[in-house]
């Protein structure tokens, strides 16, 4: 596949009135600058960590941060968790130590062997990334518990999308810390875990539906090639974490910070959980979240600053998409729990060398969504 360079040509004219609205294009940094980097920098066909700090990187670290993440106070609950199993979950990647009670709330429920994990594209203005799904091309990801095997069910996806929807680039995942986070849970809790790795950069709505919707049915012919079934086999895992609060995150509508302002932002947030993120998975109701988050009209400008605003729509489409190519009912989304950064105390792992990568208080927080999605038969 192409990358960066190539994606005007590749996009063509459909797009081009949405490619209008992002950011103008900019040489991207190359893969040695993004390496350098990395707490542990990729290697060959190995994909490194980005994030040694506020995620574990050895084994000792993980099997302790699983531990810790089951003990109490649990997180605040919004409703019963399904059975073990699911189609697909919202799950936060922030630092382990803030938001590791809300990974173990989420993360056990996907059983699934192979994971379509979709993440957020931080870093998509400094690669002139807009309009298209990016994928890698590694072999593998390093984890705390060994390699992550990237599932063939790549390339069969990649074979069945049009010409123009999709790009490969292994530096735009080594920029990236959004899919490693879950994807270490994923490995402990499942060892022989397969996934495809997507980071969702910004686009319009218009294009987001087209995107999701070839995807979708890639995926499901995939699906039926191989007699998988959703829940049982394959499962979509979207990563993201919810407001980011405070000056330097340039979103402060409640004031500059204090208790009046962090009751106002999580009471948003939890509007959405509860609201377009719960119940069946519409259209609408994946536009009401992706409006609320963005400006339609200029999608690289935030309403709301949840980092998932692309990644959590594209996901939620592409889940809907293949449960109705598959023939299936409508996703449903269950709110499994809310937290922040302040929200609870921390989990005590700097003992063992890991830490935060940003501060937390009440002049910069950030929220954590757990949602999961079910499909009947």
């Amino acid at each position: 596949m192409l990358g960066f360079a190539a994606l005007s040509t590749l996009l063509a004219l459909p797009i081009l009135a949405q490619a209008a609205l992002q950011p103008p294009a900019t040489t991207p940094p190359t893969p040695d600058e993004v390496r350098a980097a990395m707490g542990i920098p990729s290697a060959a066909d190995v994909r490194g960590q980005k994030d040694t700090i506020g995620f574990a990187s050895e084994p000792a670290q993980m099997a302790k941060v699983w531990e810790l993440s089951a003990t109490p106070p649990a997180p605040e609950l919004l409703g019963p968790a399904p059975a073990p199993g699911v189609a697909g979950v919202i799950c936060p990647h922030d630092d382990y130590l803030f938001a590791g009670r809300l990974y173990r709330r989420t993360l056990p429920l996907v059983t699934a062997k192979t994971v379509v994990l979709v993440g957020v594209f931080h870093g998509y203005r400094r690669f002139g990334a807009h309009d298209t799904l990016v994928f890698d091309r590694y072999r593998a990801w390093r984890t705390p518990d060994g390699e992550a095997t990237v599932s063939a069910l790549r390339g069969e996806l990649l074979a069945r999308l049009p010409h123009g929807d999709a790009v490969q680039d292994d530096a735009a995942h080594d920029s990236e810390h959004s899919l490693e986070a879950l994807l270490f849970w994923l490995k402990h809790a499942r060892s022989d875990v397969e996934f495809v790795p997507v980071i969702v950069p910004a686009m319009g709505f218009e294009r987001m539906q087209a995107l999701a919707g070839d995807l979708g049915v890639a995926l499901a012919e995939a699906m039926k090639a191989h007699g998988w079934k959703l829940g049982r086999d394959v499962a979509v895992v979207i990563s993201s974490d919810a407001v980011h609060y405070g000056d330097d995150f340039g979103y402060v509508p409640f004031g500059q910070g204090g208790v009046a302002a962090y009751v106002e932002a999580c009471a948003q947030d939890r509007k959405l959980l509860t609201g377009p993120l719960a119940g069946p998975v519409t259209t609408a109701k994946v536009e009401q979240f992706y409006a609320t988050c963005v400006n339609p009209q200029r999608p690289s400008e935030y309403r709301l600053t949840w980092c998932g605003r692309f990644a959590i729509p594209l996901g939620l489409l592409v889940l809907e998409r293949t449960t109705a190519a598959l023939g299936l009912p409508t996703p449903v989304g269950h709110p499994l729990a809310y937290g922040t950064s302040i929200g609870g105390p921390e989990l005590p792992v700097k003992a063992i060398g890991m830490g935060a990568t940003a501060p937390a208080n009440l002049y910069h927080f950030v929220g954590y969504p757990a949602v999961a999605f079910t499909v009947g038969e």
